[in-house]
């Protein structure tokens, strides 16, 4: 974790233990930012689910409306058309047996993994090692598709895969410190929703426990779960009822 003069300075200037609104929150995480370099930005929500659990484990993707900021290294595994497709929309790297025989001697140089269903059998070959590493193709992140050009393209634009870690929590990156807020906020309740949504029956309980956005060197930023979801018009149409 962090612990130099900047990231010091940055703690002592707001209350950790605050529940924020939404946009407080991350003008301050803005304001708070001091590296040479445009830091990410992650949101980090905890869920009230028992991971120890198949039928509570939360996987899937969802669609940033602003994008990571990141430029997005994809790999394709596939064949014929699907090769050409995937070429066609803008895939780093897109091979079949060659391209499992460079992953065999240590070509990592992606960010995500995708795959047509009919080379699954060929890809887990190398399961072993994309595995550990969050790139093993899988159908419920939509890594594993008939449709390459339509993943390939979203994953470029801002799609991005999650799970729960062994502690019940959700790691996303949202963006960068120079998004403009509204951009981070829209990002924000993007994750939100699709966490909702991908809510197992087996969950009891509170199941959003908490949410929490920081910088690359920065320090976590509460935010209240309760007020995610309101926007600046529905604080703007309170405020003219009252």
């Amino acid at each position: 974790m962090p612990n130099g003069k900047r990231y010091t300075d940055a703690i002592r200037r707001f209350d950790r233990n605050h529940l924020h609104r939404p946009r407080q929150g991350v003008e301050l995480l803005k304001s708070l930012a001091a590296a040479r370099f445009d830091e990410t930005v992650e949101l980090a929500v905890r869920l009230g689910v028992d991971p120890r659990r198949a039928d509570q484990i939360v996987r899937g993707t969802v669609s940033l409306p602003a994008g990571t900021g990141k430029v997005v290294r994809v790999a394709v595994f596939a064949a014929g058309d699907a090769a050409a497709d995937a070429r066609s929309a803008g895939a780093d790297v897109v091979g079949a047996d060659d391209l499992v025989q460079r992953v065999q001697e240590g070509f990592f140089d992606f960010d995500i993994a995708i795959a047509t269903p009919d080379l699954m059998a060929l890809v887990g070959k190398v399961g072993r090692v994309l595995g550990p590493r969050g790139l093993m193709p899988n159908p419920k992140t939509g890594t594993v598709t008939t449709d390459v050009a339509k993943a390939v393209a979203e994953f470029k634009g801002g799609r991005v895969e999650y799970r729960t870690d062994k502690f019940g929590n959700i790691h996303v990156p949202i963006g960068k410190v120079s998004f403009e807020a509204q951009s981070l906020l829209d990002n924000i309740r993007a994750v939100v929703d699709e966490l909702q949504k991908a809510k197992p029956a087996a969950s009891k309980g509170k199941y959003v426990r908490s949410v929490t956005i920081s910088s690359t060197m920065g320090p976590g930023i509460k935010l209240d779960p309760l007020t995610i979801r309101i926007t600046d018009d529905d604080l703007a149409e309170a405020a003219a009822a009252s």
